[in-house]
């Protein structure tokens, strides 16, 4: 398999093959529960490191410069979600697979978008809009939520009543913990789910795992 050409169309066709993606009959593409869960392992692990250990993993993977990893980085558009992509689609394929086809595989992967696991009632940030949300509402409480966690499905069904308790002048949003890094990195978030409590722009408390509507009640009543 390794001596496969290796284009964007064969990589799509073997990640539908290996079970990695689905594709609807309009054509429409979608990652696949099973192909999402190994892609968390891999952005647990590597969404957390730091830069350093980053580049590093960069260097062994693709025998690339340690003294110029970064502007080879720069240069080609690639950054961690790449990397996870890659390193999530070799592990899960259970055939040899060459370098560039599989860094074809990473390309297509990340340009398919999974589900949100952000509910819809709240509005959805992302690492370019996070910080502009936050100037705009200083007073905020943002919760990071993640596919396939169970403490964040419980908590969602207590989303209505929680969203009673937090005050009307109290801006709300959710962000997808898989996919802003940077804000998770910045805020020290590493578990999901995680409410932060804003208060004048500035982080004033946090809290990780499931809280019931009367958690977040004195969690804001402490903080407003």
């Amino acid at each position: 398999m390794s001596a496969t050409h290796a284009d964007p169309e064969t990589a799509l066709d073997t990640l539908i093959s290996a079970g990695a993606v689905d594709e609807a009959a309009d054509g429409t593409l979608t990652t696949t529960e099973e192909f999402e869960k190994v892609l968390a392992i891999y952005h647990d692990i590597y969404g957390a490191v730091s830069t350093e250990e980053f580049h590093q993993t960069v260097v062994d993977l693709f025998g690339v410069d340690p003294d110029s990893v970064e502007a080879h980085l720069e240069a080609n558009g690639v950054d961690r979600t790449d990397v996870v992509a890659y390193l999530a689609a070799q592990s899960f394929l259970d055939i040899p697979v060459g370098q560039e086809l599989l860094t074809h595989m990473a390309s297509v992967l990340v340009q398919i978008t999974p589900s949100s696991p952000v509910p819809d009632a709240l509005p959805e940030l992302d690492d370019d809009s996070s910080e502009a949300f936050l100037d705009s509402n200083p007073d905020a409480v943002i919760t990071v939520w993640r596919r396939f966690c169970t403490p964040c499905d419980a908590m969602k069904e207590d989303l209505d009543e929680i969203l009673e308790s937090i005050p009307a002048s109290v801006a709300v949003a959710g962000l997808d913990g898989e996919a802003t890094d940077d804000f998770c990195r910045t805020f020290d978030v590493d578990s999901a789910p995680t409410v932060l409590c804003f208060r004048d722009g500035e982080l004033q408390e946090s809290a990780s795992g499931r809280m019931s509507p009367d958690g977040v009640a004195r969690l804001v009543d402490r903080v407003y």
